[in-house]
């Protein structure tokens, strides 16, 4: 048995029929000249029954008992049900995208059983177009969106015409660590005493690194507190378990273009598109809030030591909605983003992983009955920009042609959008309380329309 972070453990405590905790992604995939779907769809299960060399992260489960406050342990599997976790399906005809969406929908509003490792593989052929699918769903108490795409990278080549396609759960993918060098009795009890101090210090300084932020809040109307509260909108409802997945991708360069002309942020780009597009979208739902919508922004916390898991901070972003005007929306949310990141700055990791759990702490209350509907919100949406490959992709020579993120919907919080780059295209994946989130798809056409609107305030034609 394996030791199990907090970080982890609360997204099984938090886990209920409604809110499951998975995340998950979907690759479409173009054959190689000469191809089908159908062989390319053979390869991966032939290079699938291959992997039997398993990582450990596809290996664990929570340990036995469950109880109301969550496993504290990993046990892992020595065998694996592959007939179990990867799934070989065929969409119905007409086989359109809108078919695939609904699939990766259904399927998204299911539960991973936490009797065995919690993983699943959908190898989806039938697609028109004569691509092939892969949609993958992985517990987020396993890994964080980072990570999932550093598994993903591994099993991909640059090469288009490298044939050493692996599947992702493969071992000899694990990327191996230098050793560390060997030292003495005496280096090794000062070198834990050291790490032991690091985390002391930061401990101690969690008071004044709290008065400092407390400070800010009072100081600067444009940094938002934990304690700030958001307006209620139709986002923040008790849901059910029916999800809906939308999906678009758009050019990088364009939002790239935005972000050099106006002097900010490929991520300040983003959230203006989000901003813009809920509120064309609330507005049609006759549900714009006179308050500003505020969105919980995800940071990473990994150092650049390889290592995988969960390691995630977050910020909370003014996302300006009530605005009409959107050079002025996009000067009030980039002064928020850049309040925000500049207390998270200022702060050790340990000290910064504690300030995202404060600027999400209400989530840990959502599942109650009645928390929803009577407590105030600190947020109403989850925004997340997870960096991906900037290069074009290929498995077994199939290049990679989309790569969407699919993230999770949660009670008081019914939609969540993900964006991740890949080579010339960023990926936009919304999911969304099925019932609650009325005519999603919605979403994709206003933010197109927000991205026009940025252009025209960067003056690009």
């Amino acid at each position: 048995m394996q030791y199990m972070p907090i970080t982890a453990s609360m997204f099984l405590i938090g886990e209920t029929r409604e809110q499951p905790m998975h995340v998950g992604g979907l690759q479409l995939f173009i054959p190689r000249e000469g191809q089908t779907a159908g062989e390319l769809a053979d390869d991966m299960m032939d290079a699938f029954a291959l992997a039997t060399d398993i990582q450990s992260d596809f290996r664990k489960r929570p340990t036995k008992p469950f109880s109301l406050l969550g496993s504290v342990s990993w046990s892992y599997d020595d065998e694996i049900d592959f007939d179990y976790h990867v799934r070989r399906i065929a969409l119905p005809k007409p086989g359109r995208v809108r078919e695939l969406l609904h699939y990766v929908s259904l399927n998204h509003s299911t539960l991973l059983d936490r009797n065995k490792p919690m993983w699943e593989a959908h190898l989806i052929e039938g697609l028109a177009d004569g691509r092939l699918a892969l949609y993958t769903k992985i517990h987020h108490s396993v890994v964080d969106g980072v990570t999932a795409l550093r598994i993903l990278g591994r099993t991909l080549s640059a090469d288009p015409e490298d044939r050493n396609g692996k599947a992702f759960w493969d071992a000899a993918l694990k990327k191996k660590r230098p050793p560390k060098p060997k030292s003495g009795v005496a280096q090794q009890i000062t070198g834990a005493i050291s790490g032991v101090a690091d985390v002391a210090n930061q401990v101690v300084g969690m008071a004044p690194a709290s008065a400092r932020i407390a400070l800010r809040a009072v100081t600067d109307p444009n940094y938002l507190s934990p304690t700030h509260g958001a307006p209620k909108t139709i986002l923040d409802v008790p849901i059910g378990s029916a999800r809906r997945f939308a999906a678009q991708q758009w050019e990088t360069a364009r939002l790239q273009a935005v972000a050099k002309a106006l002097d900010i942020t490929l991520n300040d780009v983003v959230l203006a598109m989000c901003g813009g597009a809920l509120r064309n979208y609330l507005i049609e739902q006759d549900a714009l809030p006179d308050a500003p919508l505020l969105a919980a922004v995800p940071v990473s916390m990994h150092t650049g030591d390889g290592k995988d898991g969960n390691a995630v901070s977050a910020i909370l972003a003014n996302l300006a909605t009530d605005q009409p005007d959107p050079t002025k929306r996009l000067a009030q949310l980039t002064a928020s983003t850049k309040a925000s990141k500049e207390v998270i700055r200022g702060l050790s990791p340990l000290q910064a992983l504690a300030l995202g759990a404060a600027n999400a702490s209400s989530m840990a209350f959502m599942t109650i009955p009645g928390v929803v509907e009577f407590a105030p919100s600190q947020f109403n949406i989850i925004i997340s920009n997870v960096p991906g490959p900037q290069h074009d992709l290929y498995w077994n020579g199939a290049q990679l042609d989309g790569l969407y993120p699919v993230s999770i919907p949660s009670s008081g919080c019914a939609l969540n959008i993900t964006i991740t780059s890949a080579a010339k295209y960023m990926g936009f994946g919304l999911i969304g309380a099925r019932a609650e989130v009325p005519s999603l798809q919605r979403l994709l056409t206003h933010l197109d329309t927000a991205l026009g609107e940025l252009e025209k305030v960067a003056e690009i034609t």
